[in-house]
């Protein structure tokens, strides 16, 4: 098994951007299996390519530029595996964090933490990316004094349907949810789902075939469970679950979420504890924890599932590595595997399907 992949890096421990490698993967029934990364080309020296999303149908991919003027590129994959710039625009507020494509390629929607704001940005049928259509300033702040002091949007997630848009901010201790009119451009909010106060709600992920999506909590250290009405957006909680073992009682902020292609189990990393978390989806749609595994490195910024659902490829921010594990197909729990590879500062990977 061959595939492409691009690592977004923070502007850091001697980055010099967006690193493009080649990952190889056998799996054998008596000798194991085995990984190997090669980096293989650098692109972009532009400030804190931090975040990346995937084109569904073309091959592009966009990377926001973490940074006080916000911004954000737009890159075609080339035929050996690298990255071709095709253009830059303006997000409208400062420091986003993360992009999401809508599923008709048609729109980019990016969440600005610093700048407090969704924007919604079109793509051009040449993959460019236009000036915002929409660009709306959250409202609101929390109990923690540090980290809540305003609004700080920090993902947006297009749901399954591609008629909503679903904004952790884990400055307000809310989800907020938006109606997207794909025809208008344009992005109408609908609801405002909170969460516990002072847990900081980051990212947001939904299950392959059911209707339930899982936030993750940065300053909580949870993961919250929510059917969703696939017509209104609605979420409805139906539980939460910890990220950490019983009687961790250190410092923890949680990153990146994502549910198994299979539905069976949901990963979160751990920044502080250093681990990677698997819990079981139940019947109803709760999850129960299964384990946490250390990341093999500091920080783990991101992670990212193979396509096939066999590995999962770990991003040490501090440690400046990335570390592959084998995903065991009967109870989701996780094995680290040789062939890390190291990078300056990774905070995302996206493979070339």
């Amino acid at each position: 098994m061959h595939y492409n992949a691009v690592i977004g890096t923070y502007s850091e421990h001697g980055s010099e951007g967006i690193y493009s490698c080649d990952v190889e993967f056998e799996a054998d029934a008596e000798l194991g299996a085995s990984v190997s990364l090669e980096r293989r080309s650098v692109t972009d020296h532009r400030e804190h390519p931090t975040f990346l999303a995937a084109h569904p149908d073309e091959p592009l991919v966009y990377a926001v530029h973490e940074i006080e003027s916000g911004q954000v590129s737009a890159y075609r994959f080339e035929d050996e595996g690298g990255l071709a710039k095709l253009d830059q625009q303006r997000t409208g507020a400062a420091g986003p964090c993360h992009c999401s494509v809508h599923r008709s390629g048609r729109y980019l929607f990016v969440a600005q933490y610093a700048g407090g704001a969704v924007s919604m940005l079109p793509i051009e049928s040449d993959g460019t990316i236009g000036e915002p259509v929409e660009v709306i300033e959250h409202e609101g702040s929390g109990p923690n004094a540090d980290r809540q002091e305003g609004s700080h949007p920090h993902s947006a997630n297009c749901g399954p349907s591609g008629n909503f848009l679903y904004v952790p901010d884990l400055g307000t201790d809310e989800v907020v949810v938006y109606e997207i009119d794909a025809e208008a451009g344009s992005l109408v909010r609908s609801d405002a789902v909170r969460t516990d106060p002072g847990t900081g709600p980051r990212h947001f992920a939904f299950h392959p075939t059911r209707s339930l999506a899982y936030l993750v909590t940065e300053l909580g250290s949870t993961i919250v469970a929510y059917e969703f009405d696939a017509s209104t957006g609605a979420l409805d909680q139906i539980g939460t679950t910890s990220t950490l073992p019983t009687g961790y009682v250190d410092a923890n902020q949680t990153s990146e979420i994502a549910v198994h292609p299979s539905g069976e189990w949901v990963y979160v990393a751990n920044r502080g504890h250093d681990s990677i978390a698997t819990s079981a989806v139940r019947d109803d749609g709760s999850l129960e924890f299964v384990e946490t595994v250390p990341t093999g490195g500091a920080w783990p910024r991101y992670f990212v599932i193979d396509p096939t659902g066999q590995l999962l490829f770990v991003q040490n921010r501090e440690s400046d590595d990335i570390v592959p594990f084998r995903i065991d197909p009967d109870d989701g729990t996780l094995t680290e595997l040789d062939g890390r590879l190291s990078v300056p500062a990774p905070s995302c990977m996206v493979f070339q399907e």
